[in-house]
């Protein structure tokens, strides 16, 4: 019985330890952080093919940053973190030629980054945020759906960590 118990109390913390945290990355439903069972450089290589695959619809990968890289520079050390700059210049030239401050926050991002456990992350801003929250924020007019654009990340990111 006692046996029995350890192993049901142990099971239900790892259970617990597991959801925190994936729910600690994941603080409102405007940011997706998906777990990515790649290293860092795989995971951004694979994002960035993910995004390449759909150059004919509009997409296309403009740069990435590699934060760790650049602290490393000035003798700082930081686990991996690399955000990918990438959009749909044929959807979002228009928009931005009205709202021109509209460029302060597209293109789109997306953060690949490692935890202090070595565990790797996939984290981007929603559609939703995107056209419910940056678009007003400047005065422009969202789309009347963000369904394609929901969908498009949520290939493009599962591609990147599945």
């Amino acid at each position: 019985m006692r046996v029995t118990k350890c192993l049901f109390f142990g099971l239900t913390a790892s259970l617990l330890i597991c959801v925190t945290a994936v729910t600690t990355y994941a603080a409102d439903d405007s940011l997706i952080t998906k777990p990515s069972r790649y290293s860092v450089k795989e995971t951004v290589a694979r994002f960035e093919a993910a995004v390449k695959q759909r150059e004919t619809a509009g997409f296309v990968v403009f740069t990435e940053i590699d934060h760790a890289d650049a602290a490393k520079k000035f003798g700082l050390d930081m686990r991996s973190r690399t955000v990918i700059i990438f959009g749909n210049p044929k959807g979002g030239t228009p928009v931005m030629v009205k709202t021109p401050l509209l460029a302060i926050d597209l293109p789109a991002k997306a953060l690949v980054w490692e935890d202090d456990e070595g565990k790797v992350w996939l984290s981007y801003n929603s559609a939703d945020y995107l056209y419910k929250t940056i678009y007003p924020r400047h005065g422009a007019v969202p789309p009347p759906t963000t369904a394609p654009f929901a969908q498009a990340l949520d290939e493009m990111s599962d591609y990147a960590t599945k």
